[in-house]
């Protein structure tokens, strides 16, 4: 018993998700990414203002093309950081495709137990948590092809569901205002999840 909550202990993340909320709903969405060890790889802040090095545009040129391979999501306010991102993404399924999809997927999986389970568990293209990880996948390949560079993300990400306009409207200040926070943000963790 010892060991089995040991393990937990040490290799078990605690998920920072909504607890049962669907993330392949319409909705807004407030994203962080992280750098691994929060090492500085896009650049520095000097006098509140993000000085960019060339690797950014890696991270930025595949934000932008997100709507290109995922025709249900839209992106909005972006930022780089010098050892993370902020962006706003919002899903917008067309129901009646999203159903004939799940449907699909339901029917070629009552064959038994073991592939409806493994249906449960794996990923959903319409799942946000697929955008992301794609996102991070892409953007890890093509900046490790640049010379003398080992790049890596932090194994998860932060993610807030937007509660009402007022709140996307502060969150969209918040992420271009952020280098002008940069000084609090370094200190203290929890001000880069805002």
């Amino acid at each position: 018993m010892q060991q089995e909550y040991k393990y937990k202990q040490i290799y078990n993340s605690k998920s920072n998700r909504l607890q049962n909320y669907d993330y392949s709903s319409n909705w807004w969405y407030f994203i962080t990414i992280c750098t691994k060890n929060r090492e500085n790889y896009f650049g520095e802040i000097i006098d509140q203002k993000m000085i960019l090095n060339d690797i950014w545009k890696i991270v930025e040129k595949y934000y932008l093309e997100i709507p290109n391979h995922f025709d249900y999501a839209t992106v909005d306010e972006f930022i780089v950081m010098p050892n993370h991102i902020h962006f706003i993404i919002f899903l917008f399924w067309n129901n009646t495709y999203r159903d004939v999809a799940l449907q699909h997927l339901y029917n070629n999986v009552n064959t038994n137990y073991k592939n409806e389970y493994f249906s449960k568990i794996s990923p959903k293209k319409w799942e946000l948590w697929t955008i992301i990880r794609s996102l991070k996948s892409i953007c890890t390949r093509e900046i490790n092809k640049l010379n003398d560079t080992f790049f890596a993300w932090q194994p998860n990400y932060y993610d807030r569901v937007i509660r009402n306009e007022i709140e996307l409207n502060k969150i969209r200040k918040y992420i271009v205002e952020n280098p002008i926070k940069w000084e609090l943000d370094k200190e203290n963790e929890e001000n880069i999840f805002m």
